[in-house]
């Protein structure tokens, strides 16, 4: 007890001990509000997650923006989702008749599964890809009709991380489905996956959300959908000739996946409770000073969503709505040309579930919104040396923030790991479908450095975990200079007389609006 009571008073002494500038106060304030046990984890839909959202509109409103949203008198854009919680019990999936395990073998999907009891054939198709401009097709030749098609995530390291990214996810499931696949098993390579096995085995309970709006649903046809462990993945293979390891050798030699259907068949059923829930998006609105200009929009967003209970989600991402007050405070005395839109979106966690719903119910006509400066976890845990840019060099917004930040003397770099096809994965990815363009943001780390080996830690034993809490350090000075770095980009970006523009080369270029 004596030796608890001294490490509490350390912690104490430590924290009073802190000195930090005003900048930084006021934004880490933020940030011990959200990502407080009072808040829950923030689930989407959840009271904690109201509390968080009526506390962001009450620091809009403090900065100086205009309510957006029509017919609320607020800053709250309403979202309706439909929650679905699986019912273990009742539900199974089988190979030849023997039961794979919840939780040690499979995770079950609880989008895009029926509740009728599946029967097929299953194939391994590789990647799962079909990119014909890629020169990469794992459709081609193979018999899907009716199957069950189980594929290794990632893709080939030629195919260019932007591509590949976009590739996986929704639009595979909508070229299996034209091949006619009822469903699919998918393996994460367990050496690039963010999050242990364990670690999301143990989250599988947390009900999943689909948008209400129907034509905003994915994964139509799909019958049944799950993810495999190592282990279950060896069950699946067992029989075929094939191992995990030998698949996983051809990933790291850069080898051609190959093709089988596996000896065993499939039968799964899974039973739900299903429930509306209602929940929230706030935004705000700095409306732009040039008569010509100021009916189009810029926007700077984060998610203010979490995991539920237990996951208080201090970088992820408390760290960026904290970053989204700030910078509106920033821009209160500032006069822009385009106006600023300052949105923070609910059910990332889910599927960049409120930024989808945003960027195709914007409040403001869409073909105006002209950009996205996208803050999800941008890790302030070392000194800023540098900044890696998601979609740098996609569009001629990247060569924006790159002049901006090496002005103020801080280099930026592209994606230095594009197989985690992380420019996909957070809620910019919502604004580049509808051919906005678009750029995330982490603090850099080179390679090999005591940095990188801090940024993998983080992620290896906080992102998505109890410890991403307000124990943890965190450079907040660091973190200051960085939004000063961003409203300067932000800034730049609604005064230029040009919109942004996707560049020939990027493959996003094709969700632009014709000219």
């Amino acid at each position: 007890m004596k030796r608890l009571a001294l490490v509490l008073f350390l912690v104490v002494l430590a924290t009073a001990q802190e000195k930090l500038s005003p900048a930084a106060a006021a934004w880490w304030a933020h940030i011990e509000f959200l990502a407080d046990g009072m808040q829950e984890g923030r689930a989407s839909g959840s009271p904690g997650h109201k509390r968080a959202a009526d506390y962001i509109a009450q620091q809009f409103r403090r900065a100086g923006l205009e309510r957006i949203v029509p017919g609320t008198g607020g800053y709250q854009q309403e979202v309706e989702f439909l929650s679905r919680s699986l019912i273990e019990v009742d539900s199974f999936v089988e190979l030849d008749g023997k039961p794979l395990t919840f939780g040690d073998d499979f995770i079950l999907a609880k989008n895009g599964t029926s509740r009728d009891i599946v029967e097929a054939g299953i194939v391994f198709i590789g990647y799962g890809l079909h990119l014909p401009e890629a020169n990469h097709d794992d459709l081609a030749g193979v018999n899907l009709k009716g199957k069950v098609a189980f594929f290794l995530s990632g893709a080939p390291k030629r195919i260019p991380g932007a591509l590949a990214a976009h590739a996986q996810g929704v639009e595979r499931w909508k070229a299996l489905r034209e091949a006619g696949a009822i469903g699919t098993i998918t393996f994460a390579n367990p050496r690039t996956s963010d999050i242990p096995w364990e670690r999301a085995a143990a989250m599988r309970d947390r009900p999943s959300l689909q948008l209400a709006i129907p034509e905003l649903q994915d994964g139509e046809g799909n019958r049944v959908s799950f993810s495999v462990s190592p282990a279950g993945a060896e069950k699946l293979l067992a029989g075929s000739g094939h191992t995990v390891a030998s698949l996983l050798a051809k990933v790291e030699a850069d080898a051609a996946l190959p093709h089988f259907a596996l000896p065993a068949k499939l039968r799964a059923k899974a039973v739900f409770r299903e429930t509306k829930l209602g929940s929230q998006n706030v935004a705000g609105l700095k409306r732009g000073s040039d008569p010509a200009l100021k009916n189009e929009y810029v926007v700077l967003s984060a998610h203010l969503d979490h995991l539920g209970k237990g996951f208080n989600g201090a970088m992820d991402n408390a760290s960026g709505v904290a970053s989204l007050i700030e910078i509106a405070r920033g821009l209160r005395t500032k006069e822009t040309k385009r106006s600023i839109i300052v949105l923070a979106v609910t059910g990332e966690e889910n599927g960049l579930l409120g930024s989808k719903f945003f960027a195709n119910r914007p409040p403001v006509s869409r073909s105006f919104l002209v950009a996205d400066f996208n803050m999800d976890m941008f890790l302030p845990l070392v000194p800023l040396k540098g900044i890696m840019v998601l979609g740098l060099d996609e569009s001629d917004l990247g060569d924006r923030f790159r002049r901006v930040s090496e002005a103020q003397g801080i280099p930026v770099a592209a994606d230095r790991e594009p197989l985690r096809r992380r420019f996909t994965r957070s809620d910019q990815y919502s604004f580049i479908r509808q051919g906005i363009p678009s750029l995330a943001f982490k603090f850099d780390a080179v390679p090999g450095t005591r940095e990188d080996e801090t940024m993998k830690n983080w992620t290896r034993n906080r992102y998505h975990g109890e410890k991403d809490d307000l124990a943890q350090p965190v450079e907040k000075e660091e973190a200051v200079r960085f939004n000063r770095i961003l409203q300067a980009a932000i800034e730049d970006t609604a005064n230029q007389p040009a919109r942004p523009r996707w560049k020939d080369s990027s493959f996003f270029k094709r969700f632009a609006p014709a000219p």
